[in-house]
C-alpha cells in the first residue's frame, strides 16, 4: 500500500492507469454521461464553488472521522456506491470491492445489475453490505430479490428512483457497447491490446447480469438485457416505496433525490434516508449538479433522517465539502472501480485510503478535529 501511495496518490492517477489497462469500450461505459455530457463536467467542477476559511494556532490536531449510520459503526463517512455491469471494467470487481468494504470498515452497495450475485458477494462484505434495487414491475421478482439480499446478509436497501427509463449514453454506444458484447474485429483488437484484462475476463467469462438472469430461465445475455429493459424500473411511485419499507424490515433509502419536495415526501411515508444524487450524470443531462441540490434538501429535511450523497466525488476534500453542506454520509462509485481496474484486488483499499487520508488532512488544514466541528467552520459558497 505504501508503494501505491507514492505512485498513485490521487484518484485521477488510478483513473489514468485504469484507462490503459481496460478496453476502450469498458472505459467509455464507466466514464460516460449522456447528451453533450455538460453535467458530467459540472458535477466535479461545482465542488470548487465551496471554499473554506481555515483557522490556525489551535495546537496539535488529530482528525477523527469515524461515524455511525443506521445503527452501524463505520471507520469513515465514506461508502462504495453501486455501479452496474461492473464486470465489464474488471472481472469479479464486486468481490474485490466487497472485501475492501469489510477490511476498511465502510459500506459497499451492490447493484441489481452488477455482474455478481448477492449470494456470492454477501459473505465477502460481511455486515457492511447494502443492496441497491432497480424496482421490478413484477412483485414476485421484487420480493425474491429482497429475500435473496436479506438472506445474503445485506442490511440497508437503497431504492433507485432516478431511472424512469434507460438514458441514451451516446458515448458508450459510439464506443461499440452492446449487450451481449459482440465479438467484432474491433473488440478482438482491444482484447489483444489489453492482455491482462483479457486473461482475467476469459477465466471468468464475458460479463453477465447474474443476479437477474436467475429469473429468465435463459442465460443468453441479449435475452437478459431485454428482460432488464422491460421489467426493471419505470414504475416507481410512493405506494411502491411504502411497500418496500414494509417488506424489507430494515433501513430503506431513496436514491436519486434532487427536489426538496421529494425528500419531504420520502420522510413523510417513513423511509429512513435520503440519497441525493444525479446518478453520476448518467441519466438526465438537463438537471443540476447534485452538490447544488444538497443544501436545500438538508434545509427541509431538518435532520429527521440521514442524508447521503454521491455524484462527482473524486477526493477527500470533495467528501469534506459535501459533509459541510449537510450530508451525513458520502459515497463514490467510479473511483473505486478505477482502483480495482488499475491495481487489482487491493485497488479498492487504496482508493479508500486516499479518500480517508485526504479527508483527515483537509480537516486538520481547516482547523477542525471531527465532523461535528466541521459543521461550524466558515466557507464562501459561490
Amino acid at each position: 500500500m505504501e508503494a501505491f501511495a507514492n505512485r498513485y496518490p490521487r484518484v485521477e492517477d488510478l483513473a489514468q492507469k485504469a484507462k490503459r489497462r481496460i478496453p476502450h469500450v469498458a472505459w467509455e461505459y464507466l466514464t460516460s454521461g449522456t447528451g453533450d455530457e455538460n453535467l458530467l463536467n459540472q458535477n466535479t467542477r461545482a465542488f470548487n464553488d465551496i471554499q473554506f476559511l481555515p483557522r490556525f494556532c489551535k495546537g496539535p490536531l488529530k482528525a477523527e472521522i469515524g461515524t455511525t449510520l443506521f445503527g452501524q459503526n463505520y471507520n469513515a463517512p465514506i461508502g462504495i456506491a453501486p455501479v452496474g455491469l461492473t464486470g465489464l471494467m474488471w472481472p469479479k470487481v464486486e468481490h474485490d470491492l466487497a472485501a475492501t468494504a469489510r477490511r476498511m470498515g465502510i459500506p459497499y452497495c451492490l447493484s441489481t445489475v452488477a455482474t455478481e450475485t448477492p449470494e456470492t458477494v454477501g459473505h465477502r462484505v460481511g455486515d457492511k453490505g447494502w443492496f441497491q434495487l432497480y424496482p421490478p414491475k413484477d412483485k414476485d421478482i421484487r420480493d425474491s430479490l429482497l429475500q435473496r439480499a436479506k438472506d445474503s446478509g445485506f442490511n440497508v436497501l437503497v431504492v433507485t428512483a432516478d431511472v424512469p427509463m434507460a438514458s441514451r449514453r451516446e458515448r458508450s454506444k459510439k464506443a461499440g457497447l452492446a449487450i451481449p458484447p459482440k465479438i467484432t474485429l474491433k473488440l478482438l483488437w482491444q482484447g489483444i491490446a489489453h492482455p491482462v484484462w483479457s486473461y482475467h475476463t476469459l477465466r471468468r467469462g464475458l460479463p453477465r447480469l447474474r443476479t437477474v438472469e436467475h429469473y429468465t430461465n435463459n442465460n443468453d445475455m441479449k435475452f437478459v438485457s431485454g428482460f432488464v429493459g422491460n421489467r426493471l424500473g419505470g414504475t416507481l411511485d410512493w405506494d411502491y416505496c411504502q411497500e418496500l419499507k414494509e417488506l424489507w424490515k430494515g433501513p430503506v433509502v431513496l436514491k436519486g433525490v434532487l427536489h426538496p419536495e421529494d425528500a419531504l415526501k420520502a420522510v413523510e411515508i417513513g423511509l429512513d434516508g435520503i440519497y441525493v444524487s444525479n446518478h453520476g450524470a448518467r441519466q438526465f443531462n438537463g438537471t443540476i449538479p447534485a452538490i447544488k441540490a444538497l443544501p436545500e434538501i438538508v434545509g427541509v429535511v431538518k435532520s429527521k433522517v440521514p442524508i447521503l450523497f454521491d455524484s462527482g466525488i473524486r477526493s477527500g476534500l470533495d467528501v469534506m465539502r459535501a459533509l459541510y453542506l449537510g450530508a451525513d454520509f458520502v459515497l463514490a462509485g467510479r473511483p473505486f472501480v478505477y482502483g480495482v481496474a488499475a491495481l487489482g484486488t487491493y485497488g479498492g483499499d487504496h482508493v479508500a485510503n486516499i479518500l480517508m487520508d485526504d479527508l483527515k488532512n483537509n480537516l486538520v488544514q481547516l482547523g477542525v478535529r471531527d465532523l461535528r466541528e466541521l459543521k461550524k467552520a466558515e466557507a464562501h459558497i459561490r
